[in-house]
């Protein structure tokens, strides 16, 4: 039986790391007040900005554009029972400069679907959080609680 003092909370440096090692996560937003949950490719910045890749002309990148949205990404391990989820929430922006373009088509995420050029939303991770399921005989080496970017914690 699993025990839950396997599951520890990531610090927000462990997060972004962890985000940087996959390639696909899920974008969370609303459209005609549902929730939708898009699997996307994405690219996690320098800067600690999200840039998520939409098909063209599409009714996802719309929504998204100057709303908060969450997005999640993830790796699981079932044989091993052991994983890691990461959540991001912040404003979402469709990227309109043409050189930030240009600049994401040269070294950002791509399209699934070959001979589309995308286009590009923008996501500020705000408030970052995530936790890791050990392994059974792991020991903990993160124990941080998630806290809006910029906020300072204590007393």
């Amino acid at each position: 039986m699993d025990r839950v003092d396997r599951i520890e909370d990531l610090s927000e440096a462990e997060c972004l790391r962890l985000l940087s090692t996959v390639p696909i996560g899920r974008v969370v937003y609303t459209e005609h007040a549902l929730l939708r949950v898009l699997p996307v490719p994405f690219h996690l910045g320098a800067d600690g900005r999200l840039a998520l890749a939409m098909l063209p002309g599409g009714s996802p990148a719309r929504a998204l554009d100057g709303t908060v949205a969450a997005f999640q990404a993830d790796h699981l391990d079932e044989a091993a029972r052991t994983g890691w989820s990461v959540l991001v929430h912040g404003p979402a922006a469709l990227v309109r400069d043409r050189e930030q373009h240009a600049e994401l088509l040269r070294t950002g995420p791509r399209l699934w679907l070959a001979g589309q050029e995308p286009m590009f939303v923008r996501l500020t991770a705000e408030l970052v959080s995530g936790r890791r399921l050990r392994g059974p005989d792991e020991e903990p080496r993160f124990a941080h609680a998630a806290t809006p970017r910029g906020q300072v914690t204590g007393g």
